[in-house]
């Protein structure tokens, strides 16, 4: 039996991580996932977006939003100029002030998803708009994951979460679902020869078995649900002049805006 090893140090997981994009079977997951990122932000609106994690790449390069990008990532993060330091789980943004959230393999890799995605509700405007991507357990990924005796390289080390869990996690918080894609069928191959051999299958698969996809993407919406209020209707017409004639109050008779005092 081999040793087991130690975990990996944050600063470690980022290296690991550099390593595994740059390598072919890392480049074909992120290529289709650029690909997809890219459609799907290009008619999203607002006044902010941020992308949590991966800042290797720029996510947000195709969106419209006109004021302010931003990726959020951990001190240990390979970060750009611009970008901010914080934990997903603390995101150190103001409560409703950000319109479009990324984030890209970060519940899969996190110890906490659940205050990851509450933080990501907490900042979102109402209607704000969230995208997620993630492996798939349901896939040649997931099981390819299951007969790893170690996990501690990326992307194996990860949390594989499935879309129904994900579906049911956002539906607590109050998003709608609105739409997923799936993607990467190909097998997990180290080599690019053989990655392009069978590179066959991401048509097949769109066809024939379209939910096994190594990778998911999934849109969600943040819906506020509010109480109708019921506005009265007030008369706007006003009361009619009363007549300068005589008229009897509580039996007396006012003769010319005089009281008749033997009544």
């Amino acid at each position: 039996m081999s040793p087991q090893k130690r975990p990996l140090t944050p600063a470690e997981q980022v290296q690991d991580l550099d390593r595994w994009l740059e390598s072919p079977v890392g480049q074909y997951v992120m290529g289709w996932e650029a690909a997809c990122f890219d459609d799907m932000v290009s008619d999203m609106f607002g006044y902010h977006a941020v992308q949590v994690g991966m800042t290797q790449f720029d996510f947000l390069r195709n969106n419209r939003i006109p004021a302010h990008h931003m990726c959020a990532a951990p001190g240990h993060g390979a970060a750009k100029e611009g970008d901010v330091f914080a934990l997903p789980e603390a995101l150190p943004f103001e409560s409703g002030s950000v319109d479009l959230v990324l984030l890209p393999h970060v519940l899969g890799f996190s110890a906490n998803p659940h205050q990851v995605l509450r933080e990501v509700e907490r900042i979102l405007v109402p209607e704000g708009q969230l995208i997620i991507s993630g492996f798939n357990p349901a896939s040649l990924w997931g099981l390819r994951r299951l007969t790893k005796r170690q996990r501690i390289h990326f992307p194996w080390r990860g949390h594989y979460l499935s879309v129904g869990r994900l579906k049911d996690w956002l539906e607590l918080l109050s998003f709608d679902a609105r739409s997923g894609r799936f993607g990467v069928y190909a097998p997990p191959m180290a080599q690019a020869k053989w990655i392009e051999r069978f590179r066959f299958m991401d048509k097949a698969g769109q066809r024939w078995w379209p939910v096994c996809g190594g990778v998911y993407m999934m849109h969600a919406i943040k819906r506020v649900h509010g109480m109708r209020l019921i506005q009265p209707k007030w008369r706007t017409k006003k009361a009619a002049v009363k007549a300068l004639a005589p008229v009897t109050q509580r039996g007396r008779r006012v003769v010319n805006g005089y009281r008749n005092m033997n009544d």
